[in-house]
């Protein structure tokens, strides 16, 4: 179990001004098209589930975090489809091998700990065809940007509850096993003092 404390009460506080300034428009985005069966990996709190699209017909929805955990629970109660709050982890999926039609993160391959096995995971539990919808920052492609990144990584993980700033993680995704079918690169808060993640791909992959 993968617990921070002090971490998810910020980010619980945080979240949902957030939300208010640009993120929940990108979760519009991030979730439009999915049906079916759905699992969210990394939930938080549940901001997400208020976005869902009527064809999905329920989320398993997986959160490590005790506190984050619990919010998410009651996030689920007034969400528009059924959702099911978890507790488990991205390396470790509490699910059956191909049963689900789709997979969701949203800001989540940044923080854990192993990015190639928790990938390995979602493909193991996505049925052929199925889709994984992705929303994450990532590294920049400016290589100046890109070197601040990693010299700020070497303590940005121990402030921020394990994220990392500057994974390559459009990249990942295609070592593990998915055809990139849509990703859209932009920066988010450029000059703001969180400018290290600021660039971000949203997008979806499909399962091969």
């Amino acid at each position: 179990m993968r617990r921070h404390p002090v971490f998810a009460r910020v980010y619980g506080r945080l979240a949902p001004g957030s939300d208010a300034s640009g993120t929940a428009a990108h979760r519009d985005e991030l979730l439009a098209g999915l049906e079916g069966q759905v699992i969210e990996v990394g939930a938080g709190s549940g901001l997400s589930f208020s976005h869902y699209p009527a064809s999905v017909e329920g989320v398993l929805a997986v959160e490590p975090e005790p506190y984050l955990r619990r919010l998410a629970r009651d996030a689920a109660t007034t969400a528009p489809v059924p959702v099911r709050v978890v507790e488990g982890t991205a390396e470790d999926l509490p699910a059956v091998d191909g049963s689900f039609d789709a997979a969701v993160v949203s800001l989540v391959l940044c923080s854990v700990p192993d990015q190639r096995t928790a990938l390995r995971e979602l493909h193991r539990v996505l049925r052929e065809g199925g889709w994984l919808h992705f929303y994450e920052h990532v590294r920049s492609g400016q290589p100046g940007s890109a070197r601040l990144q990693d010299r700020v990584d070497r303590v940005w993980p121990l402030f921020a509850g394990g994220c990392h700033s500057g994974r390559d993680t459009a990249g990942s995704i295609e070592e593990a096993g998915f055809r990139l079918e849509r990703c859209r690169r932009f920066e988010y808060r450029k000059g703001s003092c969180f400018g290290i993640v600021s660039p971000h791909v949203i997008g979806r992959a499909v399962r091969v």
